[in-house]
């Protein structure tokens, strides 16, 4: 074989699922040196998946390893189910050692430093959680018949509160934060691209979360979509920096302090059922950490030719 042929060494997981074929799907290139990062985008254009990470040596001490997240749509600073999913495929792998039964791996992204703990069984990694680079932010909320005319629902459908009103917040990706009036109607949502292309195209924050509270589900408070069509997701399966952010404008309107938590399915219209557990820590009217944990298992590994 001639000598120019270059081949990567990759891995890929779902992501906040216990269960292969849920959750959303990752690759993770295992050494991404040597990519230029037009190559990174065609290796994730390959995959198809939402995210591709692409592992490269710590640029500082106190980083593990040095991270690129790409979407089919462009590199992207953060995003939550690549952080958990390339953390556990480097316990996985060894690049990350543990001789316990938890570890602490630190992703240098290009949001910054993200701590994530990884926790295994058996020796084996099976469960992960960030803590975010960035607290949350939140922009002035959106008209609401506006919101629900780009979702093709009703004003009804969309959460009547005052305080709940749809607004952009970011814990490092901006997201449109749209509480519901029920399941059935974050089921009925659909991004209408007309709409959308005169509201939220080239505003700096382009992708959608809708979401309801549930009493119904044991063990589960939020049921969530999340739509990304710019980054070439028309819907997202599992969307941690989304349930992040989630989690940031939930806080903020909940007058409880301490660690709040909930927790979060994703993916069910898609059959890529996953779960996610959000966690922040207020006190007073200040937010000082947000976390978001799951699953994941791996799927596959092997070797892609680059050239």
């Amino acid at each position: 074989m001639s000598d120019d042929v270059q081949f990567v060494h990759y891995f890929t997981l779902d992501v906040f699922t216990d269960q292969r074929f849920g959750g959303n799907p990752l690759a993770v290139i295992r050494d991404a040196r040597g990519l230029t990062s037009e190559q990174m985008l065609q290796v994730t254009r390959e995959f198809n998946y939402s995210e591709s990470t692409f592992v490269l040596p710590a640029e500082t001490p106190d980083t593990t390893k040095r991270v690129r997240i790409f979407t089919p749509g462009g590199e992207v600073p953060f995003a939550g189910h690549p952080t958990i999913g390339t953390a556990i495929a480097l316990v996985f792998t060894g690049d990350a050692p543990s001789d316990g039964d938890s570890v602490r791996v630190v992703l240098g992204e290009n949001v910054g430093p993200v701590p994530v703990q990884v926790r295994l069984v058996d020796g084996v990694p099976v469960w992960a959680q960030l803590s975010t680079a960035v607290m949350p932010t939140e922009q002035p909320p959106m008209d609401r018949a506006v919101v629900a005319d780009m979702l093709g629902l009703s004003l009804a459908d969309l959460t009547a509160a005052e305080a709940y009103a749809p607004a952009a917040t970011s814990c490092g990706l901006p997201f449109l934060i749209v509480p519901l009036a029920s399941r059935a109607a974050v089921s009925r949502a659909r991004v209408h691209e007309p709409v959308f292309a005169r509201t939220l195209r080239g505003s700096g924050c382009a992708m959608i979360m809708v979401f309801a509270m549930l009493d119904d589900v044991p063990g589960v408070d939020v049921h969530c979509r999340v739509f990304c069509p710019d980054d070439g997701v028309p819907e997202d399966p599992a969307t941690g920096s989304a349930n992040a952010a989630l989690g940031g404008y939930l806080a903020a309107r909940t007058p409880r302090t301490g660690t709040l938590r909930w927790v979060s399915q994703q993916g069910i219209e898609m059959g890529r059922p996953s779960r996610l557990e959000i966690e922040v820590d207020k006190s007073a009217d200040a937010i000082t950490a947000v976390r978001v944990g799951g699953n994941a298992v791996l799927m596959s590994e092997g070797r892609l030719r680059i050239r």
